[in-house]
This record gives C-alpha cells, structure tokens and sequence, in this order.
C-alpha cells in the first residue's frame, strides 16, 4: 500500500486564480480582493520582518463576513459555477487527503485506462474501502488527459471490473461523482457508452456490498448515473445533480445556450433542491466560501460523513440491503400534482 501524502501543493494554476475578476465568477470579486491582500500582507510581513497579525486578522475576519453573506444568496447557476471551479478538489485531492493508505488500479481489461475514472483500494481508519471517482485534473494538460471528467465506455468498464472485485472480498464501495456528462464522442458511442452505463447501473443494484455514493462537484446525466447507484446518497453544499447540464438544457428548450441561468433555475439541481425530492439523502456542508477555499476542512468533513455512514450500512444485512437499494430506485419520479403516487 502506498501512504499519501500530507498536503496538496500550490500549483501555478490556483495563484492564477486569485487574480481572476471574471469568466462568471463575478460574485466572487469581492472575496478575490480579500484574498490577494491577505496574501499581499503575509509575503510582505515575511520579507521585513513585521509583525501584521491584528491586520491579517481583521481582513480574514472581513474575508468570513463576506463570504457568508454571499454564498447563501447563490442562484443556483451560481452554484454551478462553485461546482466547476478550477481550485474545487477533486476525487484525487480527496484521496490523498483522506485515506491513510491507497493503491491505485488501472484498466478495463478490454481497451485502455480511462484516467477520467480513478479507482483504489484505500484504508480510512478501521473501514477497508474501494474508492470510485471521476477525476478531472486541475492542469490543461491534466485536463486533457482526463478529458475534463468525460469518462468513455473504457472507464465505467473499469469502474464495474474493479467494484466486482470489491464484493469478491467484501469491501465497501465509496463513489464520487464530479461529472459534465459522459463523453459524447464517435469513439465513446462506437465502443457502447450507453450499453457500458446501462450495465453499470444494473449490476450496481445487485452488488452485494454497502455502496456509498458522494457528489463533490458536477453531477450530470448518465455519465454521473453510471457510478452513482447506491444505498446512501450524499451531496456537498454546492454540488449540483441534474438529468442534464443546464447549458445542453438551454439548447434543447430554448434554442439557445445563453438561457443557462433560467435552465439552471427550472431543473431544480442544486443540493438543497434535490434534497428536497429525496434525491439524495444528506447534504455536507462546505468550508465558508466553497470547498475550493479550504480542502483541507472540506476533506476532513467528507471523511467523518464516509465513516458514519459506512457503518451503519455495514449493520444492515445484504438481503435488506439489497432490497431498500432496490425500492429506492422505485420511488424516484413517483410524484403526480404535487402528491405521491400509489403506482410504479
């Protein structure tokens, strides 16, 4: 097994950010600002060797005030912007963050590594664990490499090998879903992404194993159905999951992708909406301001909830198991007028 390690680095990527002032993160300039003086402050107390602590202080004080008076006002397009952006961690982040112990494994034994899918085997204190995710990359060249979280069939092939492995010994299955959709592609509908999805979704209903599924960021269309079948559902604050992405919604009912925001609004996709259905069963609160302000905390939060809901999972037996994941399912969309429906 492979020990993580302690800390996430400070890539190039997230010290660009904090100079960013637009690309739709307009509600976020304020706390931007804040940033970049706290920053400004601590660099120039390190070079001359003054004490600026009560100043750091009160701007971090400033910084908490703001952000939560922002961040419950979100609409939820806003939210969508949370859940995509650049420095939000990811199901790698989470991974070194969290497990005390993880070995990567690759391949579908069919085609090729989708590296836009990472599973593990991981250690979590006494909880032996496989672990799930689509994984985005931060870099452009990570990015690419990770086609920006668009799995291909490849990749739930390799999701599905490894959660049979899974059952084989016994273990938990953690997912987290962090998806714009499925790839799209020639290569993907020519090799059956929908057929691999389909699969997927199937056999995950029959695995006989405790299955916890987590939405960290975007959880769009089947290609977050593919891996999101499980006993308990959990969402973080400022996650979406959605049948669609509101821009491709946009495109379909109003012909046009600049109604995102209204899409957005109408698919009822934020955590507190889909909570409300009985989508998902629990939302985890986030760090003030967004995950991507402090993984650390965010990490630290999703680990408590992964334990937690791990073991009372493991106190039900596989048969009743078996049986709740099934009519869980059976009652999704079984609303009419606003009142429950007695039929399927």
């Amino acid at each position: 097994m492979v020990s993580c390690g302690p800390t996430l680095k400070r890539s190039e990527y997230r010290r660009e950010h904090l100079r960013m002032n637009s690309n739709g993160y307009e509600f976020e300039k304020p706390l931007v600002e804040l940033q970049r003086r706290i920053q400004d402050l601590l660099t120039y107390s390190e070079k001359q060797g003054i004490d600026l602590t009560a100043e750091v202080a009160e701007l971090k004080h400033q910084f908490e005030r703001q952000a939560r008076r922002i961040y419950p006002e979100l609409s939820p397009w806003h939210h969508v912007l949370v859940a995509r952006h650049p420095e939000r961690p990811g199901t790698a982040d989470y991974v070194k963050l969290m497990f005390d112990e993880f070995i990567e494994l690759h391949g579908d034994r069919q085609f090729r590594d989708d590296a836009a899918i990472m599973t593990c085997l991981g250690r979590i204190e006494d909880e032996k664990v496989l672990l799930v995710g689509h994984r985005k990359g931060h870099t452009t060249k990570e990015r690419k490499r990770c086609n920006w979280g668009c799995a291909h069939p490849e990749g739930y092939r390799k999701a599905m090998h490894k959660m049979r492995l899974a059952e084989k010994l016994g273990l938990s299955v953690i997912t987290f879903v962090d998806t714009p959709g499925a790839y799209p592609g020639i290569g993907a509908e020519e090799r059956g992404i929908s057929h691999s999805i389909a699969e997927n979704m199937y056999h995950m209903s029959r695995l006989k194993v405790p299955i916890l599924c987590i939405v960290i960021g975007e959880g769009s269309s089947g290609g977050a159905l593919g891996i999101g079948l499980a006993d308990t559902i959990c969402i973080l604050e400022h996650a979406y999951y959605s049948v669609i992405g509101p821009e491709g919604c946009a495109a379909i009912l109003f012909r046009t992708r600049e109604k995102r925001e209204d899409a957005a609004r109408a698919l009822k996709l934020t955590a507190t909406d889909v909570r409300k259905l009985d989508i998902v069963d629990e939302i985890i609160p986030e760090p003030v301001g967004g995950a991507h302000r402090d993984h650390r905390q965010s990490a630290s939060r999703l680990r408590e909830v992964i334990l937690r809901n791990l073991r009372i999972l493991k106190e039900v037996p596989i048969d009743e198991l078996l049986e709740k994941r099934y009519d869980r399912y059976r009652k999704i969309g079984r609303v009419i007028d606003g009142r429950q429906s007695d039929r399927p």
